[in-house]
């Protein structure tokens, strides 16, 4: 157990998300719901913060949120609100934050900001030496193919999240094809496309949990290893069989375990210990090359070489229990779900000085 104090006092803690169902969707805006969570998933995150004795409560993520949180004044907000609009959108709700000065967990605006533009991150993961599949942002979509990029290619929404805009015709042969789905990715997403050499191999996702002196914070410090980060199971996906073959896309990912046309997950992954720890040090390497905070989500592929190339990041991964990446990584750890939205919380928490 860790020797930190608790609390002085119970902390008023707000959780913000959006519910689909709930939230209004709107009409001009692709597959706007597709990140909301559901309530089951709000009353697990409410239930397991008050097991500490704190007062939680609801609020959704919309235009109403700088008011109702002026109102409510709370100690912390435990932000899981993807957003709806513009190609920045979880980057709003904590500016909002910023601007009230109300502590928040996970990733700060910058950084949120980034992470949902996936052509700057993987260009802030080159300027590292962090492994990319070869590129090119397409803003009109005339623009001419480079040459260090050959069939076949994976085109998808530069500025998405939840597989959006990804699908089984993500996958181009040839540059007809190529050209008719870059601008059907613009028009349908109001965005840039972004091409890149389709990686071959087995997919992973790998969750991080940690930082440097999350040892200090956390309620069970013994699961971080020396530098401040736990080494989660790798989990992977393989989706050759499924109704998107070779896509891991919006269709799958809102689709129940064990259902005909779903991908095989499985967490463990059935590899050796030299690459699950191969990919776990290049999970926490891509997280702390755009300055993430405490908690991501990020995807692997292998290259036709076996090389494991990075494909994107999640800097406020889904929890949903026992259905969301990161909540199956966790469980599959042996880690009670609440401690992980305690671990989110509490790591948050430090950043403002609520735990000294």
């Amino acid at each position: 157990m860790s020797d930190i104090a608790p609390p002085i006092r119970p902390w008023h803690v707000v959780v913000l998300a959006n519910i689909k169902g709930q939230t209004e969707i709107p009409s001009d805006v692709p597959d706007a719901d597709a990140e909301f969570d559901s309530p089951r998933t709000i009353d697990a995150i409410m239930a397991a913060i008050a097991m500490d004795g704190h007062h939680v409560t609801f609020v959704p993520g919309d235009a109403r949120l700088p008011q109702v949180l002026h109102a409510l004044k709370p100690d912390i907000c435990f932000n899981i609100v993807e957003g709806m609009y513009g190609d920045a959108r979880e980057a709003q709700i904590p500016a909002v934050l910023e601007l009230l000065r109300i502590p928040y967990t996970a990733s700060r605006v910058l950084t949120s900001a980034i992470a949902l533009d996936k052509t700057m991150t993987k260009r802030i993961w080159q300027s590292h030496g962090l492994p990319t599949a070869t590129f090119q942002l397409f803003v009109t979509g005339d623009e001419a193919l480079r040459a260090d990029l050959h069939f076949p290619l994976f085109v998808k929404p530069a500025r998405e999240g939840s597989g959006m805009g990804m699908d089984a015709g993500s996958i181009v042969a040839d540059e007809s094809v190529l050209r008719s789905r870059v601008q059907y990715i613009i028009q349908r997403y109001q965005q840039p496309a972004l091409v890149e050499t389709y990686l071959s191999g087995r997919e992973f996702t790998v969750g991080v949990l940690g930082r440097a002196d999350a040892h200090r914070y956390s309620r069970i410090p013994e699961r971080y290893a020396a530098d401040g980060f736990m080494r989660l199971p790798v989990s992977e996906v393989n989706s050759a069989d499924s109704l998107t073959p070779g896509v891991y896309g919006a269709q799958l990912k809102v689709m129940d375990f064990f259902v005909p046309g779903q991908a095989d997950f499985r967490c463990p992954a059935p590899i050796d210990a030299v690459l699950t720890a191969q990919l776990q040090q290049l999970a926490i390497d891509a997280h702390c090359a755009i300055g993430a905070c405490d908690v991501s989500r990020v995807d692997i592929r292998l290259a036709a070489d076996g090389t494991p190339t990075l494909i994107e990041i999640n800097t406020l991964p889904g929890i949903a229990p026992d259905f969301s990446d990161l909540a199956v990584i966790t469980n599959a750890a042996q880690l009670p779900y609440a401690d992980l939205v305690r671990e989110i919380l509490y790591l948050g928490a430090s950043r403002y000085g609520l735990l000294t």
